[in-house]
């Protein structure tokens, strides 16, 4: 089955061309010539893309999805290493990267939202390299790869945080249809979505970028002062999503993380959809092994010292710091208390909830007897397990998320829980580099 696996992804290469600046003339379009009219892509005008790019399938779907792009990296860098990193490269090039710092996302739409998942690939390659090559990496293209990460960062913390109150937006977030809404799309309610997932997705950027900072510290001090900066996102971001009471993503009543509907008003309502959505903040979880905080002695004051200032930020996310250290003095970073964490696995290894035989599913089966329904304006919008097809038309109705077993957040999924190993039970490591798919 590997094989077979390998041969598909292999197979899927294909050549891709855009011109974004004639492709724009050519629509009357172009928002450097008078007179245009504003059109899909029309501010990325910067892009010309010539390359050779794994695609979701060139068959069906002969096109780059950022997202898809970065989990395609994983396989590829199995039998070819170097593909993989080039792979990688593309999507922080110039000619690709906007000069704001967004990814694009995919040709119809490159300024849709895609999860923030390249600094995770970013690590998994780093991990790999060294793995391939005695613990030697290519530093250069390390160093490349964060600061371009950086501007990508900046640009989540600056765009999708409305209010900077460290919860984040960012639409559909290649979930297609897994909401009640459109979340691509003005809400028939007015107001906005803080979401689960967009919140998680970021909190486990603001990990991955930290776990890069150490390793480039190895080579140029003057990244230890980055880590700092991304360990205290993330816990910014987990006293936020964490708050207590109606403010927060949690509902202790349920045990499970839903998106947030804040209204005009100002007021906000739980959407109650059992869903990907609130197991993703399960995936924000990271090991923190002891030679890396040796590695950067004067960030790790500093994030005492943070503590000791603001132990708020402690109190809603998994015991962390001096005291909590787990087996051969393993920190965790997790946005998932103990108590919260066997709350959310009772639902998520439950047969009528999210566990199937094949995997987690992306919706709960509680919801094929009992679908959420939501009422606005006299209309009902509608959420119901569907294991198979789409029943809208929602993203054109070819990608559904209301049930299928959706594999690279799977993959996730099981590197939380083998973070969560690390930190509780293995006692030796064979070298200092934790496994791949646990960075």
């Amino acid at each position: 089955m590997m094989r077979q696996a390998i041969a598909g992804m292999l197979w899927s290469k294909q050549f891709f061309f855009f011109d974004g600046d004639n492709w724009l003339d050519e629509h009357n379009s172009n928002p450097l010539h008078t007179g245009y009219r504003n059109a899909r892509n029309s501010e990325w005008f910067h892009m010309l893309n010539e390359d050779v790019i794994s695609m979701p399938d060139k068959w069906e779907y002969p096109w780059y999805a950022a997202w898809d792009l970065a989990f395609h990296t994983l396989p590829l860098s199995i039998v070819d290493p170097d593909f993989a990193k080039e792979q990688m490269k593309l999507m922080l090039k110039g000619v690709y990267l906007h000069p704001s710092g967004q990814v694009p996302a995919y040709e119809w739409n490159f300024s849709d939202v895609n999860p923030p998942v390249h600094a995770f690939a970013k690590l998994f390659l780093h991990r790999t390299e060294q793995a391939l090559h005695g613990g030697q990496t290519d530093v250069d293209f390390l160093k490349s790869a964060f600061n371009k990460l950086l501007l990508n960062f900046t640009w989540w913390m600056k765009r999708k945080d409305r209010f900077g109150k460290n919860v984040f937006e960012g639409g559909f977030l290649g979930l297609d249809n897994i909401g009640i809404f459109d979340r691509s799309a003005p809400l028939p309610t007015g107001g906005h979505l803080e979401q689960a997932d967009g919140t998680a997705w970021m909190a486990l950027f603001s990990q991955n970028m930290a776990e890069l900072a150490i390793e480039l510290a190895a080579y140029d001090p003057a990244y230890e002062e980055m880590v700092p900066k991304f360990a205290e996102h993330f816990y910014y971001i987990g006293a936020a999503m964490n708050r207590p009471g109606q403010e927060g993503m949690w509902d202790e009543k349920d045990g499970f993380y839903y998106d947030l509907l804040r209204l005009p008003d100002g007021s906000a309502t739980r959407l109650k959809v059992r869903s990907m959505v609130g197991l993703l903040p399960l995936c924000a979880t990271t090991v923190v092994e002891k030679w890396q905080r040796e590695r950067i002695p004067r960030a790790f004051a500093s994030l005492l010292e943070r503590f000791r200032r603001m132990p708020e930020l402690l109190e809603t996310i998994h015991p962390t710091g001096p005291g909590h250290f787990g087996v051969a003095e393993r920190g965790l970073l997790a946005l998932l208390s103990p108590e919260r964490l066997r709350r959310i696995l009772t639902k998520m290894l439950d047969e009528n909830e999210f566990l199937s035989p094949y995997g987690i599913r992306s919706l709960s089966k509680f919801h094929e007897q009992h679908p959420y329904v939501f009422h606005v304006n006299g209309q009902e919008y509608r959420v119901e397990y569907l294991p198979a097809e789409s029943n809208t038309g929602m993203f054109g109705g070819n990608s559904n998320w209301r049930g299928p077993v959706w594999m690279p957040v799977n993959v996730l999924i099981i590197r939380a829980l083998l973070n969560f190993y690390l930190y509780t039970t293995v006692t030796t490591s064979k070298s200092n580099a934790p496994l791949a798919l646990t960075s």
